[in-house]
C-alpha cells in the first residue's frame, strides 16, 4: 500500500474498497471505546471484531514500526511479535507515533497500512472463523464489514501468529 495521499483515512479506505470491488457495509454508530460495545452496535460477535494495534519492535538492531491485527476476542503477544521481526522486545507506539503513521486516533485505525513504514502483520485466527470481519475505520463514530477474503486480497499482511497462548 501507498503512503495515504490525505489525512482522511475514512474517504481514503472507502475508495481502495470500492476501487477493488469489496463486498463491505459501513455502519454508523456512537463514538464507543470497547471492543465488546461497539461489536454489540455493529451487530457482529467479539471475535469478528479487528483489532489493531500499533506496535514497535527494538533491539538485535531492529527497529521497526508495525501494525498489527488480530480479533477482538483475543489478546496480543507482544514477545512472540518481537521475536518473529528479530526483535528483542516489542511495545504499543505513543499516541503521536500512532497519529504519524496511521493519521487515526486509538480505536479508529482499521486494519491496513498506509505508510511506507508501517508493516501490517495479522493473526492468523481472525480469518478462520468468520466470513466477514468487522473494524472502525479511520473515524470512531463509523465502522466496516467487508468479506475475509476481499480484506486478505486487498490488504495482503503478513499472516504471524502472535495472539497470547493460554497457559
Amino acid at each position: 500500500m501507498s503512503e495515504i495521499a490525505s489525512r482522511d483515512v475514512h474517504q481514503h479506505l472507502l475508495t481502495l474498497l470500492e476501487q477493488q470491488q469489496a463486498r463491505f457495509q459501513v455502519v454508523e454508530h456512537d463514538a464507543v471505546g470497547k471492543c465488546e460495545a461497539v461489536s454489540e452496535i455493529r451487530g457482529t460477535a467479539l471475535g469478528q471484531g479487528a483489532k489493531a494495534l500499533v506496535c514497535k519492535i527494538k533491539g538485535n538492531g531492529v527497529k521497526k514500526h508495525v501494525l498489527a491485527i488480530l480479533a477482538a476476542d483475543l489478546q496480543a503477544d507482544l514477545s512472540r511479535l518481537a521475536h518473529h521481526f528479530g526483535g528483542l522486545k516489542a511495545s504499543l507506539a505513543s499516541p503521536l507515533e500512532v497519529e504519524q503513521l496511521t493519521a487515526c486516533v486509538f480505536g479508529a485505525i482499521p486494519p491496513f497500512s498506509f505508510h511506507p513504514d508501517l508493516h501490517l502483520v495479522a493473526d492468523p485466527v481472525l480469518f478462520q472463523r468468520f466470513d466477514d470481519i468487522a473494524f472502525n475505520a479511520g473515524l470512531l463514530e463509523k465502522s466496516v464489514i467487508m468479506d475475509t477474503q476481499d480484506y486478505l486480497r486487498i490488504a495482503q499482511p503478513e499472516i504471524v501468529d502472535f495472539r497470547r497462548l493460554s497457559a
